[in-house]
């Protein structure tokens, strides 16, 4: 998105590193919709965003379409090490094939909200997230455990 068409700006609403591009307005949007979901965390979390983006920019501006194989590369492995730990560790799909709106907006958030309560952030917000993360993942293993009654039930047999 770095290296897409930026939209003409006048010189004074032009910001160096900041063109109006693709990836620039995505930043904007999930800065101000963070900021308006959780004005503290959002707050802190948009200079964070935008400058990654900026660097993202000049990056593209310094090195080319390098830059964008380095990003591609990395986007994909990180993408399959995520299907993997989830596979592995979590035995379920990752949230991406269950709401896309979660997968790509709202999970960034929860991993940003999950390193300020590492530093003390709000800990009664964090005891509520826990407690329903909690009771979600209990739902997760009783369904787990219902499907695999009912499977040992219904003369399904296991492959040894």
């Amino acid at each position: 998105a770095t290296n897409s068409p930026a939209i003409p700006l006048p010189s004074i609403l032009s910001i160096p590193n900041l063109p109006a591009n693709t990836g620039t307005i995505a930043a904007i949007l999930y800065s101000t919709l963070y900021v308006l979901m959780e004005p503290v965390a959002g707050g802190l979390l948009a200079p964070l965003l935008l400058g990654g983006t900026a660097y993202a920019n000049h990056l593209t501006a310094t090195y080319g379409s390098t830059a964008n194989y380095w990003a591609l590369g990395i986007h994909v492995c990180s993408w399959i090490a995520q299907f993997v730990g989830h596979g592995s560790f979590e035995g379920r799909a990752p949230a991406l094939l269950d709401n896309l709106v979660q997968a790509f907006f709202l999970a960034p958030f929860f991993v940003w909200f999950e390193i300020l309560f590492f530093f003390g952030y709000r800990p009664e917000l964090k005891g509520r997230l826990d407690k329903a993360v909690a009771k979600e993942v209990d739902k997760f293993r009783d369904s787990k455990k219902v499907k695999k009654t009912n499977g040992q039930t219904n003369g399904a047999v296991k492959a040894p």
